[in-house]
């Protein structure tokens, strides 16, 4: 049987997953993508200004700012040419009294279409492209929050909120996960001053992985010298993310927002722009000018990474780059579309894609009076 050099992406992935429960660095890393158009454009400095549906992902406490009615944010994306697809949807349900939000988001990344070889060759070693099946790998997440109002005066506010997510993920018919996490957040409002903090995974969150093979692929797996993955835990270690904002008035009808937020981990040493043992710090700047709450410009930064200097193969030397993106918004009465131009990699290599998002604001029919 001439197997044995047959290269098998699909086992590579699965074995990765095979190991006892343990942290992992980059453990649910389809969480940490982002959610709207607005945040992505402000390179995902949200957690202290954010006040719409896309809350329930950036920091529950702002859920509050939904108010009267209900509001639904819809975002589609696609990574590499269409091979990964990016889907977001929300909804936020304001209480009578508009001091208690409760928000139901959903998550999915997913790459369609890869190609199962695994008996792309016969056990006579002829090779038969009819044996070739496509699957797809996808990760899911579920997240239901509450926001509550817990003090508000004419110039401060203070309000909490917090997470419950479940997580589904899944490898065609051979691997499944089963997860749940918690996630918490505060914001802070003083006049002009807005101060977030969000925890992220704060009781490590965690996914339980099963494998699920027939004798037949156990047997391909075992002649390629593979490693058939077994029952598994994986664990996600907690974050914090710290953020500052402030609003400058420009004229009675535009203001200027900025804020920045400092992304703090735990898992260990990270190429970041702090990065230390076991504790890594990675800052986002975002920017947003708003004019007459109907035309939005945006821009940010995040990322910043050391990488190798362009064409520098021989001395290895290090740079520092980093992540832009930009964009604009546009609100009519109860509708916004938000849009993206997002650079997936650093400014010395760039990958950029566009991501549009919605947002509708359900506001009811008011009766008639005589």
């Amino acid at each position: 049987m001439k197997t044995n050099r047959l290269y098998l992406p699909l086992i590579t992935t699965l074995f990765f997953f095979s190991a006892n429960a343990q942290f992992r660095k980059y453990s649910n890393e389809f969480l940490n993508i982002g959610a709207g158009a607005r945040g992505l454009a402000m390179g995902s400095a949200q957690v202290a200004s954010v006040n719409d549906g896309t809350a329930g992902y950036w920091n529950p406490a702002g859920l509050v700012g939904v108010k009267d009615n209900p509001q639904i944010n819809l975002m589609h994306a696609e990574y590499f040419a269409g091979i990964g697809k990016y889907d977001y949807a929300s909804i936020a349900l304001p209480t009578s009294n508009n001091k208690r939000t409760i928000g139901i988001t959903g998550l999915r990344f997913a790459v369609d279409d890869i190609m199962n070889t695994l008996f792309l060759v016969e056990p006579d070693g002829s090779i038969n492209y009819n044996n070739i099946q496509a699957f797809s790998s996808a990760d899911y997440a579920f997240i239901f929050s509450f926001a509550q109002k817990i003090k508000e005066k004419a110039n401060k506010n203070i309000n909490f909120g917090l997470n419950a997510k479940v997580i589904h993920r899944s490898v065609g018919k051979f691997a499944k996960a089963w997860g749940f996490g918690l996630d918490a957040g505060l914001q802070i409002r003083s006049n002009k001053w807005r101060f977030g903090i969000a925890g992220r995974d704060i009781t490590s969150t965690f996914n339980a992985w099963s494998f699920t093979f027939t004798e037949r692929e156990k047997e391909v797996l075992y002649l390629t010298n593979n490693e058939i993955p077994v029952k598994s835990t994986e664990l996600t270690a907690p974050r914090v993310v710290l953020g500052i904002a402030r609003e400058f008035l420009l004229g009675k009808k535009s203001s200027l927002l900025a804020e920045a937020n400092i992304d703090v981990t735990f898992d260990g040493q990270r190429n970041t722009l702090i990065s230390s043992n076991p504790v890594s710090a990675d800052p986002k700047l975002g920017l947003e000018l708003n004019v007459n709450n109907i035309f939005f410009l945006r821009g940010g930064i995040n990322n910043f990474q050391k990488a190798l200097a362009d064409g520098d193969t021989i001395n290895q030397r290090k740079v520092w780059v980093y992540q832009p993106s930009a964009g604009a918004g546009f609100r009519i009465q109860n509708v916004t579309i938000d849009y993206s131009f997002t650079n997936l990699a650093n400014q010395s290599n760039p990958l950029f894609t566009h991501v549009f998002s919605l947002q509708l604001n359900l506001v009811g029919r008011k009766e008639k009076t005589n």
